[in-house]
């Protein structure tokens, strides 16, 4: 049986890729619209702290973004199993997962390596004039290590997250480890019916752990392919569906700060479980996007389809470009040409560089893992 590309949702998980992009950048030169704090504010009026505070903090919500992105990941991977019942594609998809993740990661850690053997990190510098010291001092202050590099790349970040050279490779162990969690689950129980119960029980299990959304999304995606007639009633309701795309943005862009939220729309809601309300927000979201053919033909578009399609090697890349080019290019200028302009060129400089990257990376980078699953297919004897 064949199954169909849901390409909207390679646009929406680029997108989501851009909103951690712009999470770094905030937090890098604007960290008053994360932290509240006049010092650290720069637009005419402490205009940053009012964007914070308002809905429009979405756009550089990172935690949201981490969650969206892992969603999707967990609904994807084992998507074409829910559609064929072939445990041979299953098994195919767990053996190339090492090889889909790992080439880019190590050649971008090995840039990051030669990058701080030149000193070219000016993070440190550019927080102390930011203003943005608490977050953005610190990141690859250290004596590089080949070895250590190496480590990190081939198993750490895998394994045990490590991200010490980048810092946004904490996220492979989730991409990894929760890979082979959804895997295992649809392998041994994807057929059964008592599946539910045991969805329900490592829901408790993963609860307090950042697994729990790459599961959601597995669980959406079994969900979505279960032949149940109230569900049909569900997906088909344009007014459900509606309410759940409104909801879930609410919850989505539900401050990470931790304080200063009071008073606005989501002053009701404790802070206490900041992560869940991101997470039943980007269900909600995804759920009606999954259902809404009016949401599938937004994120379809060519632009955000051509950002999917470059939206792991982004995510990679991204930060190293920040923290150097971004950072030495607002060094240089912002004594030139004041603070906002310098901001601004620099957003567009390194959005250029990074892009450009990224597709260097899709091109050359990303198909040694390619060539790597060819050589596993010959080895186990697949065609």
């Amino acid at each position: 049986m064949e199954t169909k590309k849901l390409a909207y949702l390679d646009g929406l998980k680029g997108i989501g890729c851009v909103l951690v992009f712009m999470t770094h950048f905030v937090f890098a030169f604007y960290y008053g619209m994360y932290h509240y704090e006049p010092e650290s504010c720069h637009l005419p009026g402490n205009l940053d702290i009012w964007i914070g505070k308002s809905p429009l903090n979405l756009l550089f919500n990172g935690n949201t973004a981490v969650r969206l992105f892992l969603v999707l990941s967990g609904y994807l991977l084992c998507r074409t199993y829910f559609l064929t019942k072939d445990k041979g594609r299953l098994l195919n998809s767990a053996k190339k997962r090492y090889l889909r993740l790992m080439p880019a990661v190590l050649v971008v850690n090995v840039a990051v390596f030669v990058l701080m053997c030149l000193g070219l990190y000016r993070n440190n510098e550019a927080a102390l004039l930011a203003g943005s010291k608490e977050w953005f001092a610190g990141f690859n202050m250290f004596a590089p290590s080949v070895w250590g590099m190496l480590k990190e790349s081939l198993y750490g970040c895998y394994l045990f997250g490590s991200n010490d050279y980048n810092g946004v490779l904490w996220t492979m162990q989730i991409l990894f480890v929760g890979a082979y969690i959804d895997y295992a689950l649809a392998y041994v129980c994807g057929e059964k019916k008592w599946r539910w119960i045991c969805y329900g029980i490592l829901t408790v299990v993963l609860l307090r752990t950042d697994y729990l959304s790459i599961f959601l999304g597995y669980v959406l995606c079994d969900f979505m392919h279960t032949d149940w007639k109230w569900k049909e009633v569900c997906i088909k309701s344009q007014i459900l569906n509606g309410m759940l795309g409104v909801v879930g943005l609410y919850f989505m862009a539900y401050p990470s700060a931790g304080f200063g939220y009071e008073g606005t729309i989501w002053g009701i809601l404790p802070f206490v479980f900041v992560n869940y309300y991101h997470i039943l927000g980007v269900l909600c979201f995804v759920f009606a996007v999954l259902n809404l053919q009016g949401l599938q033909k937004f994120f379809a578009r060519k632009g955000f389809l051509y950002l999917g399609r470059i939206s792991y090697s982004l995510y990679l890349i991204h930060f190293p470009v920040i923290a150097t080019l971004g950072a030495w290019f607002f060094l240089t200028f912002e004594g030139r040409i004041g603070y906002n302009l310098t901001c601004l060129l620099n957003l567009m400089l390194i959005s250029v560089v990074t892009v450009v990257l990224s597709e260097l990376s899709v091109r050359y980078v990303e198909p040694l893992g390619k060539k790597g699953e060819r050589l596993i297919g010959q080895i186990f004897g697949q065609r």
